[in-house]
Order: structure tokens, then sequence, then C-alpha cells
């Protein structure tokens, strides 16, 4: 096995990384965050259409219904769909 020699700056400098690896990262923060999607007009519809018709597939105790939610969706979709 090969014998590896380090110099006292360069094991802090390594020991410095293991115990705190956020700092030291410079490539990752240089990056900028990726943009999110812009929302179609669909899916902006859809919202809410599906805000209009939950409360009438909902229990009194604001639970779903049976197959409560599957309704609701298509009922959305067929309003979204209309307008």
């Amino acid at each position: 096995m090969a014998d590896v020699t380090m110099s006292l700056e360069e094991y802090e400098t390594m020991r410095a990384m293991i115990l705190n690896p956020t700092s030291s990262s410079s490539s990752s923060s240089s990056e900028p965050a990726p943009k999110k999607r812009k929302a179609s007009a669909y899916s902006k519809r859809y919202a809410a259409a599906f805000k209009k018709v939950q409360g009438k597939y909902k229990t009194k105790s604001g639970a779903w219904a049976k197959n409560g939610f599957k309704r609701a969706q298509k009922a959305a979709h067929a309003l979204a769909k209309k307008k």
C-alpha cells in the first residue's frame, strides 16, 4: 500500500471539509436555483374549479366522502373544460 503524506495545512483543510461540508463547497452555491415552470391556463382553471366543487364531495366533518376526491376531480375537469 502506498504511503500518503500531508502537510499540516492540508490536514486541517481536509478535516474542516469533513466536519462542515456546506461552507467549503463553493461550486454548488455559485449555480442559480432552477426556475419553476409557469402554470398553464388550464391548470389555473382546474385549480379554481376544484376549489369550487370540493365542498360538494366532502362530509360535514371535512373529510372526503366515499370516492369523493375522484368524483370531485372529474367534476372539476369537466367544469374547467367548459370555461
